[in-house]
């Protein structure tokens, strides 16, 4: 966050405020969904204090609020890039520092309120996995389609909007590519490189391997959460393995996690800024010394 906040990477100062929202977002995930929610089980003697409170409930709204944040930043940022890419008589006003920072302001704010049936599914009470169910949720028709409801929207939706922008804007790259090169070679004989089909190849692989990496990494969560709310529906589902129930908690927060990587593989200035960041103590202690 502090590295892009710099705006030296070489982006746009929109896809900047869209980048450093996500970070922040998933940087928020872990610390509500591992660090959080461990320390009441860790010092449950210690803080017994937290059963007179709903401090879980609270807890609950929170991490499916900033977990909404982290799958729907993604999601605007998909969208930003196909404004940019294919609309461009769009991209002028939508494309901007204040249209991202609106757009960003809007997915909290909805975020928060979305997650509030959270508060009342829970007792308050800690438990070993997280929060203890209130009378009558897991089997209650309601909250189940409440529940089915959640997470068809994140992150049902969010799959259906990220595949389907990400094929319009690589439809509109390539007949914009086939054409450009017809064009050039036209009128040079030769095809050099064009600073700008350079520019959206590379938006286009940042934006890719960010949203591959979301789709992959959450399709398990999505199937399984699913099939556990169906089962309470239709009473049928599938029967799973109960590693198959943790392996999809493991990949879905290793998903909050991957972003510096991606950032670091794909992008030359990122790298180059990271290493200015982390030389510099050393250097500030070369200068101290001389």
């Amino acid at each position: 966050m502090v590295i892009r906040s710099r705006g030296k990477c070489g982006l746009s100062k929109c896809v900047t405020r869209y980048l450093e929202a996500m970070a922040a977002a998933d940087l928020l995930v872990v610390i509500t969904d591992l660090t959080l929610r461990q320390i009441p089980n860790i010092y449950r003697s210690q803080l017994t204090f937290l059963d007179h409170f709903p401090v879980c409930n609270i807890h609950a709204v929170l991490l499916s609020a900033v977990t909404d944040c982290s799958v729907w930043f993604t999601v605007t940022l998909a969208f930003d890039r196909f404004v940019a890419i294919c609309c461009q008589k769009l991209k002028t006003n939508y494309c901007s520092k204040k249209t991202a920072d609106v757009v960003l302001g809007t997915v909290s704010v909805l975020s928060c309120f979305k997650n509030i049936f959270w508060y009342f599914m829970f007792k308050g009470q800690y438990l070993p996995w997280f929060c203890f169910d209130a009378a009558g949720v897991s089997t209650s028709p309601v909250w189940s389609v409440i529940e089915l409801l959640h997470y068809i929207l994140t992150p049902c939706v969010p799959f259906i909007l990220i595949v389907f922008l990400n094929v319009l804007t690589v439809r509109h790259i390539f007949v914009a590519s086939r054409a450009h090169r017809r064009l050039r070679g036209h009128s040079s004989g030769e095809s050099p490189i064009d600073p700008e089909m350079e520019s959206r190849r590379k938006s286009m692989i940042l934006l890719f391997v960010i949203s591959g990496n979301f789709i992959v990494l959450w399709v398990v969560f999505m199937l399984t959460s699913i099939n556990r709310r169906l089962l309470y529906l239709a009473r049928t589902s599938v029967i799973l393995h109960p590693l198959v129930q943790e392996l999809r908690f493991v990949l879905q927060l290793l998903s909050c996690c991957t972003n510096i990587c991606i950032y670091a593989v794909t992008q030359a200035k990122f790298r180059e800024q990271l290493k200015n960041v982390v030389k510099y103590p050393f250097a500030v202690i070369v200068k101290l010394i001389k």
